[in-house]
């Protein structure tokens, strides 16, 4: 198990028991309370006929319940690999399949959406070759006490967790993250954010986005007490910023954006500490929250799934560098490379590559995919005792004081308010729809919002959008649905008759501005 995590959580417990640990807009639990509903927790899981090793499939909405679910797995040596819970059940059912789930535990709406609509319990599990699910209570403070650990000792090598994620072609991929990885990444990030016991530490990501389930890890790792919220409008960044007065909040372009521009923002009366990652922040932004929060730390950082986190400019450095992503952190070696894999210089732009111990251990059940993505290190490389490192796919440039910035994607995925989007995935439902013979799927920049906006292409030119759209908003989760939808009597075609995506982006001109709009050309 993450050693250092749940054994930090059963320290609290002891030292600090009243401490508050982890709450939503339904319930606060104090560090006692939280060990004692993670025994629960841990005491059905045994029920289950769980072994260590097992992969189970968690689908649900954000709470403390969801929360303690994680952290028992974790306890259990239970692999947990969190949906987002605005997937749709093919799409879960991709996950359980690709990881070889023993089976889905999720909440009473993600099972009425598979069809169960009778299905009355808080939680149910859903075993693997079983008709129906089983009603689980929720993880209760009077449960079993004093389970002993599976097992004691250290293993960072064995499997932790599974953080699933959209390449450039293909339905998502899981990452597997080891217990090295979640340990060396909660330890690395508390530490250069300056974290401490009396933090109030915003969750406003999903949990299934390993920068999301970050906030609950690395705050919960120094005794802090975390806050579990949804972000749909900027108004509901009101009451973790004011009413419970969050000293730490992190988010992605697509939240600090518009939280940049809230009048409010000058008067939450904790924050400190403000942190972005999932995409650069536009520099517009990034003055906007230095002019309305002179006095709190602004930390731009840059990362990827597959090793969960790479740079981060220090805040003194942010006035002067606001479009910069930073340096390395600590421990991690990053280099760049040229299309032949040869290592760049200061002042020039290539692949980021990255190395040391958050690397993680590559895409479960894919070895193709992961000998693409995880390779040895270019010649020359500076860890000579590096076997194996991640190439992230991320054109970045270096200036001569070693700092980072991003240039864009090597490939054709799409960034969504942090969260990698495969066109292939979009294309393959779009297909799906009487009418559409073509689909082309590519991100638009928004220099604005920092985002990239998913604009879909199709022909021909009579489709019905209405249908399209319908069918996309049953079959994809709600970050997945196009901004635009453009449809052509036929698509452009490179010479050697491949789709020319590139023509698509050259002539979607203010499309990619419009909100669900549909268009033909």
């Amino acid at each position: 198990m993450p050693i250092a995590l749940i054994s930090t959580i059963d320290r609290q417990a002891r030292d600090r028991p009243r401490a508050r640990a982890v709450g939503d807009r339904h319930q606060w639990l104090d560090y006692a309370e939280l060990a004692g509903r993670l025994q629960a927790a841990r005491a059905a899981l045994r029920g289950l006929d769980l072994a260590a090793g097992d992969r189970v499939v968690l689908w649900a909405g954000k709470s403390v319940d969801t929360v303690v679910w994680l952290l028992a797995m974790l306890a259990e040596d239970i692999v947990p690999a969190p949906a987002h819970p605005g997937l749709k059940p093919e799409q879960v059912d991709h996950q359980l399949a690709r990881c070889e789930a023993r089976g889905l535990l999720a909440d009473r709406a993600r099972l009425r959406s598979y069809g169960q609509s009778a299905f009355e319990a808080d939680w149910g599990w859903w075993a693997a070759g079983v008709d129906a699910p089983q009603g689980l209570p929720s993880p209760d403070a009077n449960g079993a006490v004093g389970l002993p650990p599976r097992e004691t000792g250290r293993f960072p090598d064995r499997l932790a967790m599974l953080f699933f994620t959209s390449g450039s072609t293909g339905l998502p991929k899981g990452v597997m993250v080891s217990e090295g990885n979640l340990d060396a990444g909660t330890e690395v990030v508390a530490d250069y954010l300056g974290l401490r016991e009396d933090d109030v530490i915003a969750a406003m990501l999903p949990l299934a986005f390993d920068y999301g389930f970050s906030q609950v890890s690395t705050g919960l790792s120094v005794g802090a007490a975390v806050y579990l919220d949804d972000y749909l409008l900027p108004a509901d960044l009101k009451r973790p910023l004011l009413r419970e007065q969050v000293t730490v909040f992190a988010g992605t372009p697509g939240l600090l954006v518009p939280l940049s521009r809230q009048p409010w923002l000058s008067e939450a009366p904790a924050l400190r500490v403000l942190t972005n990652s999932g995409g650069a922040l536009p520099t517009a932004a990034v003055r906007r929250l230095r002019e309305a929060r002179p006095a709190t730390q602004l930390f731009l950082m840059y990362g990827l799934t597959e090793a969960f986190r790479a740079t981060f400019l220090p805040p003194d450095e942010v006035d002067a560098h606001p479009d910069s992503i930073g340096y390395p952190l600590p421990g991690t070696t990053i280099g760049l490379v040229d299309a032949d894999g040869r290592l760049l210089g200061a002042g020039e732009t290539g692949e980021l590559v990255q190395g040391g111990p958050l690397v993680t251990r590559g895409y479960i059940n894919d070895p193709e995919a992961s000998a693409q993505r995880f390779r040895a290190p270019p010649t020359g490389w500076p860890d000579e005792a590096a076997e194996r490192v991640v190439f992230s796919g991320d054109r970045v440039r270096m200036d001569k004081a070693g700092r980072l910035y991003f240039a864009g994607r090597l490939d054709e995925q799409i960034k969504v308010a942090g969260f990698r989007i495969s066109p292939e995935e979009i294309e393959s439902v779009a297909h799906a729809v009487a009418g559409i013979d073509e689909a082309v799927a590519v991100g638009v920049s928004d220099p604005e919002s920092g985002n990239q906006r998913l604009v879909l292409h199709v022909a021909p030119d009579r489709a019905d959008i209405e249908a399209l759209r319908h069918h996309l908003r049953l079959h994809l989760a709600p970050y997945q649905q196009p901004a635009a939808i453009v449809a052509h009597a036929a698509l452009p075609r490179s010479a050697n008759g491949k789709f020319d995506r590139q023509a698509l982006l050259d002539t979607t001109g203010n499309t990619g501005n419009a909100d669900n709009t549909g268009e033909r050309h």
